[in-house]
């Protein structure tokens, strides 16, 4: 059990529990990143024992050597392999159009209610011509 230090903010005090055989402590942030978090480093120095133990061989320094490498570039084109296809790449369309996008429109006034029929007239509901130029009086509202 690791209990961590009182801060000048206020926070600290808290009691954490450390599992070094399964790589657990219940601040969770070693389970989380994968690498020993404070309370194990707090108590490795305690204990005199090696931090590096605790850490994924991924991260350790002999690995990153590993793959370390020397990688030289191609000086010219007539060291190029030949290869039995044709590569073509061509740049994205990145250009946005200006303006505002026109809507859809449709001619004439569509009958809502059935969406399947025609463009029509909204004062009378034939078809064939538009309101602005109607010349039947339409139902009456009485």
């Amino acid at each position: 059990m690791v209990k961590s230090s009182i801060r000048v903010s206020g926070t600290g005090n808290n009691i954490y529990t450390l599992q070094l055989n399964n790589k657990s402590c219940s601040c969770r942030k070693w389970q989380t990143y994968t690498l020993p978090c404070s309370h194990v480093l707090a108590v490795c120095k305690e204990n005199g024992s090696r931090t590096d133990t605790y850490v994924p061989e991924i991260y350790l320094r002999q690995t990153y050597r590993t793959y370390q490498a020397n990688f030289h570039p191609v000086s010219s084109e007539n060291f190029w392999r030949d290869v039995p296809f044709n590569l073509t790449f061509y740049p994205p369309n990145m250009r946005n159009e200006r303006g505002r996008k026109q809507g859809k429109r449709f001619q004439g006034e569509m009958d809502y209610r059935n969406p399947d029929c025609s463009p029509r007239c909204g004062r009378c509901c034939m078809s064939g011509h538009n309101r602005k130029n109607c010349n039947n009086p339409g139902p009456s509202n009485v």
